[in-house]
């Protein structure tokens, strides 16, 4: 098994959490129109709400 300091740990779990973050809701991807992928998840959800096809 590997040691790892609990600070260390802990620094490497807030960056992972950082980059998540980034990741889902600061990236923006041409291929769906320059939006992050939150923005495109909750744009289908909403399309779908109004649609009347969700419960």
């Amino acid at each position: 098994m590997y040691s790892c300091p609990l600070l260390k740990c802990d620094a490497v779990e807030y960056a992972t959490l950082e980059w998540v973050n980034w990741f889902n809701n600061q990236r923006l991807l041409s291929s769906i129109g320059y939006i992050s992928p939150a923005q495109c998840e909750a744009d289908f959800y909403g399309n779908l709400r109004e649609s009347g096809k969700v419960a």
